[in-house]
This record gives C-alpha cells, structure tokens and sequence, in this order.
C-alpha cells in the first residue's frame, strides 16, 4: 500500500474522525496511523514508504516522542525535510504555535471541538495537501 498521509495521533476517536472526514469529502488517500512519535519516525524511516508519502498530520500530544520532536527529526533528515507537516493539534497556546513554525511546520491548525466543522477542517486540508499542493 502507498501511504499518502502519515497521520500521527493516539487517539482512536479523532483518527476515527479524520477518516470519516476524509471519506465524506471523497479524498481517496491511503492513511497510515502512528500512535506515537516514536511509530511516526519509524515510519518516516522506511524509504518504500516515504515514495508516495504527501503529507504528515501531526498531533502534538502523543506518547513516548512528542509531536515537537518528531517534527525535529523530520526536518532534520534529508529524506523527510520537505515533507508537508500540518500540526493538527487541540492546543492553541501561543508558545506551541510559535514552536511549531520555528521548528518547521507548515501549517498549524487547532482540532475544533464541534463535529461538523472539525470535518469541515480535515476536509480542507485533505484537499489543499493531496489535491493542490505539488509535491516536489
């Protein structure tokens, strides 16, 4: 299987909801799921994989590595430096948003809280990430 999106988050629920997202906007895209910053950079590891990789949707409150490092270590391999990363994240605190850029995300987007308008949000991204974006 071709991974298109690399989606890092422990919780069941919101991978549940990314998904449901990702399918009532029509977007076919192959997601892998890490449940931890640790399985993430695994991931990232495997070169076959890596091939069709498009983006990473990055939560920032997972287990064993956090988001902040597993983001790190994506800009700092050659392989992974370009890969889009959107944080996806329920934190809106100011210093984790400036964090995120520094560390070189691409987009930083906090998780609503309401159904309908977090679907409307993985919807977005889906399409800005796989359907616009040129993938270099």
């Amino acid at each position: 299987m071709n991974t298109n999106i690399l989606l890092v988050e422990d919780s069941r629920d919101d991978e549940e909801l990314v998904l449901l997202a990702l399918r009532q906007a029509g977007i076919s895209a192959d997601v892998a799921v890490a449940r931890d910053g640790e399985q993430a950079v695994a991931r990232l590891g495997n070169a076959a994989e890596m091939a069709a990789m498009r983006m990473v949707l990055l939560d920032l409150k997972v287990p064993k590595l956090n988001g902040f490092e597993v983001l790190k270590r994506i800009r700092a391999n050659d392989a992974t430096r370009r890969l889009p990363v959107v944080v996806f994240t329920s934190s809106d605190v100011r210093s984790d948003i400036e964090r995120a850029y520094e560390l070189g995300a691409n987009c930083y987007v906090c998780k609503p809280v309401d159904f309908v308008e977090y679907s409307d949000v993985v919807q977005q991204i889906g399409r800005f990430w796989l359907a616009l974006n040129r993938k270099v």
